[in-house]
């Protein structure tokens, strides 16, 4: 326990450090007179948390508002959601959110317990999530052709760490798992940094998240990245082979993104307001240059752009749920 709990902080705070503004106190201390709420469905230390601190400290460098980020992790990001659909529509609670609220969990869960196209709506588009599948250090496997053949042959559990259920990299790795005579078997977090040391420690064969949440362990050496989804290898890592490139194209398109969000009754004015305030934190040099190196991609959309992206993404995975036949009561 000592040594996992020594982890779980190494996790938090590297992963945090290139992100975090410089502390509440600071956020609350100057620019402007707003106090502004950024809920946060997961826990500190992931890549959502990242990318809402990276853009709180730009809301309140360019004088915009004061930004608290408010983790509530659990219910793959629901709790946070249903917060902020409850509260005042003022413009001064936000969510930030994953695509898979949006995308997939439409498409997957029986009760979902809230409505993606009425009870928020979208504000900004804030950054890409690149993602991928990481092993632990000490694992016989280095890529998703030996993984997929040491499971065979070993006859091992197979088992697929996730801080999101019904995530893009859950459905590819149902799809592949499928077309390859593999059972891979979902174990649930409740944020990256617990799978994550899970992953490095053995327990669970391998694991599925941001590369950002990732890549602190990656470069300590604790984990080893199987490969990255999309069609073109990441300048972060050069040296990882996309899963396409090995053969597995069920996870060309399981990357994700984070968006920011309003309460449904926010006025038009205030979404306005917010939008540009969010994209043109997203272009401050300061911010681009900081989440990149941490592995996101920063290319800042307005609202509209945010809903198309969800109808065009939920069209593309609906049938592949269909046809699987993927579902979860909650």
């Amino acid at each position: 326990m000592p040594n996992r709990s020594r982890l779980i902080a190494f996790i938090l705070a590297a992963a945090t450090a290139a992100c975090l503004p410089p502390s509440t106190m600071a956020q609350e201390a100057g620019g402007g007179d707003k106090l502004v709420r950024l809920v946060v469905g997961y826990a500190a230390g992931g890549a959502a948390d990242a990318v809402a601190r990276a853009y709180a400290e730009q809301l309140q460098a360019a004088g915009y508002a004061n930004v608290i980020v408010e983790n509530r992790p659990g219910a793959s990001g629901r709790l946070g959601f249903d917060a902020v659909k409850r509260a005042k529509p003022d413009g001064l609670t936000l969510y930030l959110g994953s695509s898979p609220m949006f995308v997939i969990f439409p498409l997957t869960y029986k009760k979902l317990g809230y409505d993606p196209d009425h009870d928020l709506r979208p504000v900004a588009l804030v950054a890409d999530v690149p993602t991928g599948a990481v092993t632990g250090a000490a694992q016989p496997y280095g890529n998703m052709a030996e993984y997929v053949q040491w499971a065979k042959q070993a006859r091992a559990k197979a088992t697929l760490g996730l801080a999101t259920q019904g995530s893009p990299g859950q459905l590819g790795t149902i799809e592949m798992g499928g077309q390859n005579g593999l059972e891979v078997v979902p174990v649930l977090y409740r944020g990256a940094a617990p799978m994550l040391v899970d992953v490095a420690g053995g327990e669970v064969s391998m694991g599925w998240d941001a590369v950002a949440s990732m890549l602190p362990l990656y470069n300590a050496g604790k984990v080893k990245f199987l490969g990255v989804a999309g069609s073109r290898r990441l300048p972060t890592l050069p040296d990882v082979p996309t899963l396409l490139e090995q053969g597995y194209p069920q996870y060309q398109h399981a990357a994700s993104w984070y968006g920011v969000y309003a309460p449904a009754a926010t006025p038009d004015a205030t979404v306005a307001q917010l939008e540009r305030a969010f994209v043109a934190a997203g272009k401050r040099p300061a911010l681009v240059e900081k989440l990149q190196t941490a592995g996101f991609l920063v290319e800042p959309q307005d609202a509209q752009a945010a809903k198309r992206r969800i109808g065009v993404e939920r069209a593309h995975w609906a049938p592949i749920v269909k046809a699987a036949g993927i579902s979860f009561d909650e």
